[in-house]
């Protein structure tokens, strides 16, 4: 049995991109094999994250460098599925290696010796009104010396092209409602750094901004809703499919999903009460 309380920014975005990936991910919980691309991601975010625990005068490129390879260690001896993707010592060096130029391009984004962040890997959590819970991770949280709250994310990939940036900015909106939500304070920024392109997005919400992400998050929720009442999640092609882990389970493709599991509750309802 499952239940759908909460709701992150990855798991909106899995049912705007599809609604049965996001039943494969979030309702059947079916285990997908990690990515060399994904665990990259979770190595420099690491690395940076590490970072800010020196003292500012020793947050240099070469403090930086020197955190890959045990950061990449750790990341491995946790995650035995991972180290199978880079079983030698010439996939590890690769990686290293990518990883490294990564870490090259964030020093010439920002100066982290000049940085004091008020949190890094944040767990924000507050529920709505109607009993969802929203929840996210934020890579950084800065507060300048005049209160000014900036939300930061690393992004390991290339600045998308407008037409495809809908899923990052949505998640940095959903960020700012987070904790406008949490302690009614607005964010004064949010800001994408792309280390794969070189390049920063900074966006400026307005108190409008979050109420129409608001509005937004509440209707995803509805349409997630009725899904999952009708027992109804439909498949939904796209060029992403050619990336997706459950393709060969898809009737948009061919496959056959497996039988959902039943949902006892959704936001605080019991459905199977009616």
């Amino acid at each position: 049995m499952a239940e759908l309380l909460a709701l992150s920014p990855s798991r909106a975005n899995d049912f705007v991109q599809c609604p049965l990936k996001f039943r494969f991910r979030t309702v059947d919980r079916l285990p997908e094999p990690p990515s060399p691309a994904a665990f990259k991601g979770t190595l420099v975010h690491a690395i940076l994250e590490r970072l800010f625990d020196f003292p500012a005068a020793q947050r240099t490129r070469e403090t930086a460098g020197g955190l890959i390879a045990p950061e990449l260690e750790r990341l491995l001896e946790r995650d035995a599925e991972a180290a199978e993707l880079f079983p030698d010592e010439a996939a590890r060096v690769a990686l290293r290696a990518q990883a490294d130029a990564l870490v090259g391009t964030y020093f010439s984004l920002e100066l982290p010796d000049r940085l004091e962040p008020a949190a890094r890997e944040s767990f924000v959590s507050a529920p709505l009104d109607n009993g969802l819970v929203l929840r996210g991770f934020i890579d950084r949280v800065d507060v300048a010396p005049g209160g000014q709250v900036r939300l930061v994310d690393y992004k390991t990939g290339k600045q998308p092209k407008p037409q495809y940036s809908r899923e990052a900015d949505f998640q940095m909106r959903f960020y700012a409602l987070l904790r406008y939500r949490t302690d009614g304070e607005l964010a004064h920024t949010l800001q994408l750094m792309y280390l794969g392109s070189g390049s920063v997005k900074a966006m400026h919400p307005q108190l409008a901004d979050v109420e129409r992400t608001e509005a937004e998050v509440l209707d995803i929720w509805s349409d997630i809703t009725a899904s999952a009442e009708s027992g109804t999640w439909r498949p939904r092609k796209s060029p992403l499919c050619g990336w997706c882990h459950f393709k060969p389970l898809c009737p948009a493709w061919g496959g056959t999903p497996p039988p959902a599991p039943p949902i006892t509750r959704i936001a605080g309802r019991d459905l199977l009460a009616g």
